[in-house]
Formats: structure tokens, sequence, C-alpha cells
């Protein structure tokens, strides 16, 4: 049996070899390695994937998050609404912004923002909501969005982890996450469902101002050279790296269907546990399981029982993953808005109890048979 990794880069790489060594080739010939013809190229064929009029590629997924926040023109002191169980990204940007982050509550199935704690936390000093599509999984976006519309604020969809998911509207639509809201951003960190062979970024937006002001904002506040109209940064997608996602676009799907298999290979081996509970597949969405994520539960001590797990899989040479052992709003980088009494019981519950297991396009019957024993294993015993 082949090592286990999370992911499998090395064998996803061998796969399409061929197409990945000629696109970079061609770049190094080119010698166009900044905003060279595959980022614009990049750019289209993402936009047409995903059915949004916009989209500008950049650095990474957390200037994304940044570039979006700027270009909604949120002052300091505003209020951005965000689930506090998430990666560290999405919540860093707004107070690197001087904004105000206020966590909210997600559900206990789906790991996404609960609607109806959003609401509750909604102020005069409110502008902004950020919805995390988790682990690969949607927000319910119908609700969000309608509350959104109520009191007036902008929504951006961190859709880092969901790329390519399909979102079902309660009035029948069908789009992919990350071209609901406002603005969607993403990242390309390697070993996301589409990722490149470094770092790299992109946000969507069906908004033609919106987009004219993220594409200066990326490129250091201007529009034509030396003539900055605005206060920027600077957040390009090489050349490379956008080369190596032309190709990995095309396969997309494929990815996704190939991760589906091995989820559902997981919730066969572990339904019916009453120490595990499976991933949710929410109806409105289908889920591209970035991650596999259990919940363990009906146990004592979950948190050390958690770790007891994560010990004995490594032992056996199973990696695993606790994302996240420490939720935002009790982040010591936070303490200044004094989040840690805010009362969030399930993103408390759920730091004790989650688990992720590999997950990736590459994996054999061999790998799940003996992941799925050694868990049931340790959980049965």
């Amino acid at each position: 049996m082949r090592p286990i990794q999370m992911v499998d880069l090395k064998k996803q790489y061998n796969k399409i070899k061929t197409e990945i060594d000629e696109a970079v080739l061609g770049v190094l010939e080119s010698s166009a390695f900044i905003n060279g013809k595959p980022v614009q190229d990049f750019a289209n064929n993402l936009s047409i994937y995903l059915g949004i009029k916009h989209v500008i590629p950049c650095a990474n997924g957390t200037d994304a998050l940044q570039i979006a926040m700027m270009a909604l023109g949120l002052e300091p002191g505003d209020e951005v609404i965000t689930p506090s169980f998430t990666y560290i990204a999405t919540t860093e940007v707004i107070a690197l912004l001087r904004l105000t982050p206020v966590f909210v509550e997600v559900d206990s199935r789906t790991f996404c923002m609960d609607p109806a704690s959003l609401e509750k936390v909604i102020t005069v000093k409110t502008k902004a909501i950020v919805p995390v599509h988790l682990y690969g999984h949607a927000a319910p976006m119908d609700e969000i969005m309608a509350i959104a519309k109520k009191h007036n604020l902008f929504v951006i969809e961190d859709n880092a982890q969901a790329i390519g998911s399909d979102y079902y509207s309660s009035d029948g639509k069908k789009g992919k996450t990350g071209t609901i809201g406002d603005i969607g951003t993403t990242s390309f960190f390697p070993s996301k469902n589409l990722g490149a062979y470094g770092d790299g970024g992109a946000i969507f937006t069906n908004n033609d101002e919106l987009a004219g002001k993220m594409k200066m904002i990326a490129n250091h506040g201007q529009r034509k050279r030396y003539y900055h109209d605005m206060v920027g940064c600077n957040s390009r997608l090489d050349t490379l790296q956008a080369a190596v996602l032309n190709i990995k676009l095309k396969h997309l799907d494929e990815y996704i269907k190939a991760r589906q298999g091995v989820a559902d290979d997981y919730d066969k081996a572990f339904a019916g546990n009453t120490k595990i509970t499976i991933p949710c597949r929410a109806k409105y969405c289908n889920h591209v399981f970035h991650q596999y994520t259990l919940l363990l539960d009906g146990v004592d001590s979950p948190h050390s029982y958690r770790d007891g797990l994560n010990e004995f899989l490594a032992q056996h040479s199973i990696p695993s993953m606790i994302y996240y052992p420490v939720p935002g709003h009790r982040q010591k980088m936070f303490e200044h808005f004094k989040s840690a009494s805010v009362d969030l019981p399930v993103t408390d519950w759920l730091t004790e109890r989650v688990i992720s297991l590999p997950i990736h396009t590459e994996m054999d019957n061999d790998q799940l048979n003996f992941i799925t024993s050694k868990v049931l294993e340790f959980v049965n015993r």
C-alpha cells in the first residue's frame, strides 16, 4: 500500500504531467512571468465555469478578501459579521483593515453560518456579512441573502474551500458558490480542490463598478500606469500559476467527483456508528469535500477522545487534522475586541469534536479500507 497523505499532489501531477509541463514550458519560453496571456485566459475560463461576469486573479485568498472589503468602501469601526469556526484569514483581514469582526454561530450539522444567529448580532454599525462555505459545504445563502437585503448589507462569500460546488436556490435556480453574494473570493493554495503549485487567489463579481475597483486595488490603485486614483496593494497571480490552473480547471469536475466518491466510501463505513457523525449533505448544495470531517459524539471527554484518535491514527501512519482547534473568538489576536466573552456554544462544542480524515483525488481502496478499519478499531474498542 502506498503511504497515506492528506493530499497526494505528486500522483495528481503525474496524471496530468504532459499537460502541465507543456503549459509551464510555454510560459518559460515566452518569459512573460507577470501578467502573461495565461492569466487573462484563466480569468476568462474561470468566469465561464462559474457563470459570473468578472474574475479578478490575485496573489492569494487572503488578499482576495482584503481587496473585496477595500472595494466596498468599509471604514474603521464598521462591523463585519463572520463565523468564528473558520480559518483565521477570514477574520484576520477584517481586523487588519481596522474593521470590527462580529463572530456568529454556525450550524452544528453543516459547520456553516447559522442564519438564526446572524440576525441577532446585526447593529447600526453592521455593513457586511462574510459567510464561509466550510470544508466544501455551502452556507445557506438563501436565508443569508434575504437577511442582507432586509438590512441593506454587503455579502462577501469566502469560497476558498468550496469552489465548484453547486447551490440550488429555493426559486429553482442553480449557481456556483461564490457567485451569489456581492463578491466571492477563493484561494488556489496547492491543497485546495483547484490548487496551484504555489500561492494564488481570485475575486468574483457580477457588478461592473466593483470589478473595476477591485482590479485597480489589486494593481496599486491604478487604472493607467503611474496614475494612482486610490490606495491599493500589489496582488498578482503569477503567469506560471495561471498556466497550471488553466490545466487543472479542465479537471475540476473530475476532481470533485473523485472526492465525493471517497466521501461515499467513508460514509458507508461509518454509517450507524453511535460515536461518529458523518458529514451533512444538505439538499440545497452538492458537497465538494475539500475536507472530510467527522464529528465525534456520545463519548466521555470528547476533546481527549478526539485527540486520542488523532494519536492512534498517527501511530499507524494515517494523517488526520483538526480544523480548527481554536475558534476565532478565542484567539489572542482578537482580545481587544473582547471576543472571548461572546457566547458561541455550538462553535466551542465543535472545536472539541471535529477531526478530518485524508481525502483527495488519488486515494485507492487499500488506503480507504485501512483508514476506515483503524478508525473503527479505535471507536469500537
